[in-house]
């Protein structure tokens, strides 16, 4: 049986921009539904949806039969649940709040096996492996993780080019509504402070020949983002988008022009 090529990673690494969107109903059914519509990644969100690993494990064999690369976000870069994700067969992993460059090293050394890193031995228990059969994984499994990092923080926007040369990290991802917060600007990513931030930020990243990434339920914005040279972009949400289609269809039928507008400032 032979390695999955992660081509996610293949596609940053060319320069193809990779649109997706984020999953966060923790359901398998949902993510296989995702999975056929297209997007080229799913996020698998471990951090603010109410997911665990046995969920995240369900929804990675959802979504293998599709084109869609799953990525899946922890709640911290803690070495031993990155162990376990990694082992249920996650190939790219968006680690949240990530500070330092220390810090970003430390992330890709739990994605690396040694003597490159320090990533526990166990592929005989492991779906990532499917348990032994793919020929030489503990020798080809290094090469295809992809590590993104978020920059959240204005600390950590600080460290940004640092953190963006830390040799396995893949890509660097700002999230808006978590730095505008940090910056006195809490509920208020679209302030011109935090998107001059970003756009500086996603500079740094691309000067230091890493993918930079973001999130937005503002296409136009989206699209701006893009063309600052943005790579990884997702582009909505799939609890937004369930409420917002449930509200405006109720709206047809109670009188209503157009549903309540959805809350601004951030997706979440």
């Amino acid at each position: 049986m032979r390695m999955p090529l992660n081509a996610f990673k293949q596609a940053l690494r060319e320069g193809r921009p990779q649109i997706g969107l984020w999953v966060g109903l923790a359901d398998p059914y949902v993510a296989e539904l995702l999975a056929t519509t297209g997007y080229d990644w799913l996020l698998i969100d471990g951090e603010h949806a109410p997911n665990d690993l046995r969920s995240v494990l369900a929804q990675l064999q959802a979504v293998a039969p599709y084109g869609s690369h799953p990525i899946v976000r922890p709640p911290i870069g803690d070495t031993a649940l990155i162990k376990q994700i990694l082992d249920t067969g996650a190939q790219t992993l968006l680690v949240p709040m990530v500070e330092s460059a220390q810090q970003a090293a430390q992330v890709v050394a739990a994605t690396r096996y040694p003597p490159r890193g320090v990533r526990g031995v166990g592929s005989a228990l492991a779906r990532s492996s499917r348990w032994n059969r793919i020929d030489g994984y503990l020798h080809a499994a290094d090469d295809q993780m992809c590590v993104l990092v978020q920059v959240e923080s204005a600390q950590a926007l600080s460290q940004v080019s640092a953190i963006a040369a830390v040799d396995g990290v893949d890509g660097v991802f700002f999230g808006p509504a978590d730095l505008s917060a940090s910056m006195g600007l809490l509920g208020q990513p679209g302030h011109p402070d935090v998107q001059q931030a970003i756009t500086g930020g996603i500079a740094a990243v691309r000067q230091a020949g890493k993918a930079a990434g973001i999130l937005t339920a503002d296409a136009p914005l989206a699209k701006h983002y893009l063309s600052l040279g943005a790579l990884f972009v997702a582009v909505g949400v799939d609890t937004m988008l369930l409420a917002r289609a449930a509200s405006a269809q109720l709206a047809l039928f109670k009188g209503q022009d157009e549903p309540p507008p959805p809350a601004k400032g951030s997706v979440y």
